[in-house]
């Protein structure tokens, strides 16, 4: 069986199996409440409701993508989330930016699972197949080898969920309205969850970054699907997310805004990191 095996194990996260599951379930513990972004801190003309929806409305997620130490309890706010909805989830539509090549399109793993210190993860291999002989994806070994925005999704997912087939896709130069076109049928069934990785602006002064990732945010928060790389390195799946959410009436909740300059790096240069849920109104 072809597998990819971790890249960044023991870099972004514990190489441990049992360290790695004990600082997981620390941060996912259901008894640590979620803190919810006030009202106050986003602009009155469009509030995002302070509370969490409730848990079969969830859809989707935005998550940061950097090592655990600076992002991980940032990202665990969101996945915290899921666990009450654990078994109904079966199937990850997982998308994250490219860091090591450009390419056209989106590229899609070769490999039939992906491994992670928790276990292996089985991929949709017969979406795989078939987004692949379309003409915006391509299978690319190479481009997932190295990867570290879907892997270090990994060890959240196989901690929250029970049981699921994950579909991991890279974006390089993709247009979000094409993606979205295309993920839109795959991303119909209330058992299927999109998670975007993405971190948020990179290595400017700390006060100079949360002036940028509160505008970043705002644009989020109003349905804006204009963000560029230096807003949001995985700007191409959140901006796919945003177009696919407002077309359906789809409420957004920001659970974490922080930097790394306030958690385990210095003010100089900080790279910024937001959680959100998307959730079914209905």
């Amino acid at each position: 069986m072809n597998i990819r095996h971790p890249a960044v194990a023991g870099r972004f996260y514990q190489k441990s199996p049992a360290q790695l599951k004990t600082q997981l379930e620390a941060w996912l513990s259901p008894v640590q409440p979620i803190e919810t972004t006030p009202l106050a801190a986003i602009p009155s003309d469009h509030a995002v409701d302070p509370h969490l929806p409730t848990a079969n409305a969830i859809r989707a997620l935005i998550v940061p993508h950097a090592g655990y130490i600076f992002s991980g309890r940032v990202a665990a706010k969101a996945y915290q989330a899921l666990l009450d909805v654990a078994d109904t989830i079966k199937h990850v539509i997982l998308i994250g930016p490219s860091h090591r090549y450009f390419f056209q399109g989106c590229a899609l793993p070769t490999a039939e699972q992906f491994s992670s210190p928790l276990g292996n993860v089985t991929l949709n291999t017969q979406t795989i197949a078939t987004l692949s002989e379309i003409e915006d994806f391509e299978l690319s070994e190479q481009a997932h080898a190295l990867e570290h925005s879907l892997e270090v999704q990994l060890p959240f997912l196989q901690t929250v969920l029970s049981n699921f087939s994950l579909l991991p896709i890279l974006t390089s130069n993709v247009s979000p309205a094409k993606l979205a076109k295309l993920i839109d049928p795959l991303w119909q069934s209330n058992d299927t969850l999109l998670v975007v990785s993405s971190d948020l602006s990179h290595f400017h002064p700390y006060h100079k970054a949360q002036r940028i990732d509160r505008n970043t945010c705002h644009l989020i928060e109003h349905f804006e699907p204009t963000l560029t790389p230096e807003q949001a390195c995985g700007s191409t799946g959140i901006n796919t997310l945003l177009l696919l959410a407002k077309q359906r009436g789809y409420q957004l909740t920001r659970l974490a805004l922080n930097n790394s300059g306030d958690t385990a790096g210095d003010k100089e240069k900080v790279v910024g990191y937001v959680s959100y849920l998307i959730s079914n109104t209905e």
